[in-house]
């Protein structure tokens, strides 16, 4: 349930900075271009680097070995 409702979020952050963009920065086509590609994929990267984070806690590389002594 956490990782469909922040990927949901993420999606949301990523089209809301768009419109934000688009609206506030309108200097041009080549310009618009540019500041919806940054924040694509600025919006992709975080994510990314959130879902490997989150994922990663499920099932560990590493497994812990408890000293029994």
């Amino acid at each position: 349930m956490g990782f469909l409702v922040t990927t949901l979020i993420f999606i949301v952050i990523g089209i809301i900075a768009s419109l934000f963009a688009r609206i506030c920065f309108n200097k041009g086509p080549s310009t618009n271009l540019l500041c919806l590609t940054l924040i694509i994929t600025a919006t992709v990267c975080c994510w990314m680097m959130w879902a490997i984070v989150y994922l990663a806690q499920m099932k560990p590389l590493i497994v812990p070995i408890l000293n029994e002594e």
